[in-house]
């Protein structure tokens, strides 16, 4: 008989298991309260990183950290009445992040992302969502020589270590590649291997359409009421109770609150974000994704306009929007770039799920059969979503992965 699986959460991860168990013979329904990616993926740069083997940590240096406390910078912001909640989980992080332990991070972490590019490449061209895609990199650009010296360094230190391909910039090129960037720049990076997406919702919905054809389901439901039944698992739907021998948590920054409820204590932290479309004024074109790298904002040419995102905001997950760091960006983005017009009625927001080793939960929850985990890919969800959907479904139904994950697994925490 054939198996039938649920996956919980239809961001770019959920859709991604999702195919991957409909293609190894499992009956999936695929639920979500929303539509599939119209929350966190819905909202990011729209990026495949193959370039982003070390995850983003968090400052060691005491001068940059006083600066952080300061509150009034783009790429990051804190709201202060949380602080105290988050202090456990950003201890934990900061530790993670110093130089020997974020090494060891780096080195675990880069096989996820070394396949990133040909594990969205398969789902790309059997969705037949290849219009959504670019395949020309993208580029960083500095404002002081010793910030791209040091970029550039470590840039060929993973060239030589994980085979990341990249270009190196002088100002006169940025002025080549981007006549309408205005600016006193020093010279950048152009990372060759990722590939952008021109509509983060409409490749979700692409690869959705995909699964659907494999003859898989997406229902509207409940996660909260989501619980063991018998052998196996069972959740409230739009269509009434639905049963399943295995159950997948994809739910991003949600995957605390359905996990807790079973028992587990993940330390699941989020950092939201912002974006904001732009019309651009006259005949001005951005022909790149372009990464203000000292400023920590980016500007990206999409189908619904130039996009321009934000850092991270380090809030909990229900407070209630501060786009200040999306104002911050836009006063210092048009300074550089002739952004028109705002195109969207309010800032987008969107919270990434993180963990403080800075990396996915992917695996057999430790104290239930046929449940599995694969949540916390913070600012790789996107790139990370169909190898992290491959890996998981192999996992499933008895295949050997095809890249070993024990470093992402939930024991790691002891939950």
């Amino acid at each position: 008989m054939t198996k039938n699986a649920i996956v919980l959460g239809a961001g770019i991860v959920g859709v991604s298991a999702a195919i991957h168990l409909q293609r190894r013979g499992r009956q999936v329904t695929l639920i979500d309260r929303k539509d599939p990616g119209s929350e966190t993926s819905f909202g990011n740069a729209g990026l495949i990183q193959r370039e982003g083997v070390a995850p983003y940590g968090f400052p060691q240096q005491l001068g940059l950290l006083l600066r952080y406390a300061l509150n009034n910078r783009i790429d990051a912001h804190y709201h202060l009445s949380t602080l105290p909640s988050q202090l456990a989980f950003l201890a934990r992080y900061w530790w993670n992040s110093n130089a020997r332990r974020h090494a060891i991070i780096t080195r675990a972490y880069a096989p996820l992302i070394e396949h990133s590019i040909a594990e969205h490449k398969d789902l790309i061209e059997a969705s037949e969502a290849q219009a959504l895609i670019r395949r020309d990199g993208w580029m960083k650009i500095f404002r002081t020589e010793g910030k791209r010296d040091q970029a550039l360094a470590e840039a060929a230190l993973w060239q030589s270590e994980f085979g990341v391909d990249h270009d190196s910039l002088t100002s006169a090129d940025i002025a080549r590649m981007e006549p309408d960037v205005t600016g006193d720049f020093a010279g950048g990076i152009r990372w060759r291997d990722p590939w952008s997406v021109l509509d983060p919702h409409a490749l979700t919905s692409a690869y959705r359409r995909y699964f659907e054809s494999l003859g898989g389901r997406f229902v509207t439901g409940d996660a909260a009421s989501f619980g063991p039944f018998g052998s196996g698992w069972e959740v409230m739907t739009g269509e009434g109770a639905l049963e399943a021998d295995d159950a997948v948590i994809a739910l991003g920054p949600w995957s605390a609150l359905a996990t807790r409820r079973l028992g587990y204590s993940l330390p699941l932290g989020v950092k939201r974000g912002y974006h904001m479309h732009y019309a651009a004024k006259g005949n001005a074109v951005l022909n790149n994704w372009v990464l203000d790298a000292e400023r920590g904002y980016l500007l990206a040419p999409m189908r619904r306009g130039i996009r321009l995102t934000t850092g991270a905001e380090f809030a909990t997950l229900d407070a209630p929007k501060t786009p200040v760091q999306l104002d911050r960006a836009e006063a210092v983005a048009r300074t550089i770039f002739p952004l028109g017009d705002r195109l969207d009625p309010e800032p987008w927001m969107g919270a990434r799920p993180c963990t403080p080793d800075m990396m996915p939960v992917i695996g057999k929850a430790p104290r239930h059969q046929g449940l599995w985990f694969a949540f916390g890919h913070a600012h790789h969800g996107l790139t990370l979503g169909p190898v992290t959907g491959r890996v998981l479904a192999e996992l499933i139904t008895g295949e050997k992965p095809f890249i070993d994950i024990a470093a992402y697994s939930p024991e790691r925490f002891n939950p």
